[in-house]
């Protein structure tokens, strides 16, 4: 399945389990099935394959930013809306607005191998905006309550220049213990260039 949003200037394929992806007047919606996520455990082994939920990307060109406001339809932990960067089998990363276990939170994963884990704050509500920026093999996540004024979440590398190079970017949904969970993407946007200061709100 492959997807053209007139906010986007590449095409998105659909990747992982099978999903029910829409588009229609500016809205990207999606519904994750039951127990599918995105995640190697930091305990577990690295060989063997991951856990998968439905992704949808695109190959982007140079530095860029990919900007989004997230409604997500909570129903169990962990339900989330992600916005998800991958380099590799093993290395890729998810900014996502998620029940984390009883208030909404913007929280992260970073996976080089292993996944790590880490929540930043909490969301009066079932929406935020998240931004993903890159520069090279850097990136930067931030959230927004508004989509004016933008919280920094983090900074990471993942691979090299070189493994950079394939990377994919785009959009994610997640129901790792509960039965289902909807998600809608809206005020997609997509900006050329890394951010002047990662930590002054803008």
């Amino acid at each position: 399945m492959e997807l053209k949003l007139p906010e986007l200037p590449f095409p998105l394929r659909a990747y992982g389990p099978e999903a029910d992806w829409s588009y229609a007047d500016g809205l990207l919606t999606v519904t994750a099935g039951p127990r599918q996520d995105r995640f190697v455990p930091p305990t577990g082994p690295v060989s063997g394959p991951a856990s998968d939920a439905p992704r949808l990307l695109g190959a982007p060109e140079g530095d860029f930013q990919l900007i989004a406001r997230v409604d997500v339809r909570f129903a169990a932990a962990f339900d989330a809306g992600v916005l998800y960067v991958h380099v590799g089998e093993r290395e890729w990363a998810k900014l996502c607005m998620e029940l984390s276990p009883e208030l909404p939170t913007v929280c992260t994963v970073v996976t080089r191998g292993h996944s790590d884990d880490a929540n930043s704050f909490t969301v009066d509500g079932e929406r935020v905006w998240l931004r993903v920026s890159r520069t090279g093999s850097a990136f930067a996540f931030h959230a927004s309550t508004d989509g004016e004024r933008w919280t920094f979440v983090r900074t990471f590398s993942l691979g090299d220049e070189e493994s950079a190079e394939g990377l994919l970017v785009g959009f994610m949904a997640q129901s790792p213990v509960g039965e289902g969970c909807a998600v809608a993407f809206g005020g997609i946007e997509y900006r050329a260039g890394w951010p002047a200061d990662l930590r002054d709100g803008s």
